[in-house]
């Protein structure tokens, strides 16, 4: 059996956050013009967090964000805290509050993880359901999303696969619960519902996401080590690695 040499991560690296943000901006409207040609749809999963923002800003306010088809496009939540949408800890409403109610995405084509559900394991099944029937596939099958952008944090989890959790190795489930009790915080404020790393790999393109000083070292370490799915979930990626866009601001990029 040959080994085949380890792959390296495809990383550019701008000024700063809005340079980050322009740049997502210009792949998703060059992917979303390509992709619609070709199949007359568009399947979008995005992340929470401080690293987009400033890019769903730019869905909300720039012309070329706001020409898209945006009838075309379907737009799912990689992850989600276990909090109504309304809450200022929701994913859902980050979106909601900078480009939501701005671009005229139909209210059908939004597909938010149902966090008002009592039950968190019920609410997974759901949002399974959900990626099921937008895509129209079976049991066994994975949905393909056109593009999912990731986030990085500085322990290096993405979406809400955690260091040390489960929920990175969860091959059976499209969607799993994520629980991440904090004595700080209501007892349910942090667990999380999150696609599953199979579900992520299985998308045609995926852009990571990642800004700020203070994930310069977790970056050197994710992007020079070895894999290590447990101590940095983000690792999940290498398989994919030739699918996978780092966007990196040059704070972030700052050891590497």
């Amino acid at each position: 059996m040959s080994v085949t040499k380890q792959k390296k991560p495809n990383t550019q690296i701008v000024t700063d956050a809005d340079a980050l943000a322009h740049k997502c901006l210009d792949l998703l409207v060059a992917s979303v013009e390509q992709i619609v040609k070709e199949k007359n749809v568009f399947h979008l999963a995005i992340s929470g967090g401080k690293s987009p923002q400033r890019f769903f800003e730019l869905l909300g306010s720039e012309q070329k964000a706001l020409s898209l088809p945006w009838d075309k496009i379907h737009l799912f939540w990689v992850d989600e805290r276990y909090v109504p949408h309304d809450s200022p800890y929701s994913n859902y409403k980050l979106a909601a509050d900078t480009f939501l109610t701005k671009v005229p995405i139909p209210q059908e084509n939004i597909h938010p993880i149902p966090t008002e559900l009592e039950d968190f394991d019920s609410a997974a099944r759901q949002y399974e359901k959900t990626l099921r029937s937008v895509f129209q596939i079976k049991s066994g099958q994975l949905p393909k999303f056109d593009l999912i952008i990731l986030g990085m944090g500085s322990d290096g989890h993405t979406g809400s696969l955690f260091p040390n959790t489960n929920a990175s190795f969860d091959t059976k489930n499209l969607a799993c619960v994520v629980y991440l009790l904090d004595q700080k915080l209501p007892d349910q404020m942090l667990n999380r519902i999150t696609l599953t790393h199979p579900v992520i790999c299985a998308a045609s393109q995926i852009v990571v996401l990642v800004s700020g000083s203070e994930k310069a070292e977790t970056l050197k370490q994710v992007l020079a080590g070895p894999p290590d799915e447990i101590r940095y979930p983000i690792h999940v990626l290498w398989p994919v690695l030739d699918k996978v866009l780092w966007l990196i601001d040059s704070p972030a990029a700052g050891l590497i």
